[in-house]
């Protein structure tokens, strides 16, 4: 489960940059909360019409009866997660080309970090071997914190 104290911005950073797809969506009026559950598409897994697919929970809490939202820290949010690509180096291009920040930049042809718009730390990891280390990537500083 992630924390989102924007739940427009972490939808559009989870299903329309990286390209996960929401399964469910669950709105609780009286309690006061929605909860949208995402699968990545190659992880997507349906049994007798229901999806088991491994999922991430984002959960959102309304403002209070006074308007007050719930402040997130980065402990209060999550650690990260890891996502492996077919291929790292389009991935994050395609990231770059959306206004994603690479904070780590995939150097090495195998790993890159970004974060969400609540600062969740997300690991960007090459399937299989890492490619051939190449320009831009390798002269590419780090931005920021992962």
């Amino acid at each position: 489960m992630i924390r989102t104290s924007n739940l427009e911005k972490s939808i559009d950073f989870y299903c329309d940059k990286l390209g996960l797809i929401e399964i469910r969506r669950i709105v609780n009026e009286s309690a006061r909360f929605t909860l949208i559950f995402l699968c990545a598409p190659d992880d997507m897994i349906v049994k007798n019409e229901t999806i088991k697919s491994p999922l991430i929970e984002i959960t959102y809490n309304w403002p209070d009866e006074n308007g007050k939202k719930e402040k997130l820290g980065e402990g209060r949010n999550f650690g990260h997660l890891a996502f492996s690509v077919d291929n790292i180096y389009n991935f994050c291009e395609r990231l770059l080309k959306k206004g994603v920040i690479l904070n780590r930049p995939p150097r090495d042809g195998y790993m890159a970090f970004i974060r969400s718009p609540d600062n969740i730390s997300i690991e960007i990891l090459q399937k299989n071997s890492p490619l051939e280390i190449s320009e831009p990537w390798v002269s590419m500083q780090n931005t920021g914190n992962w």
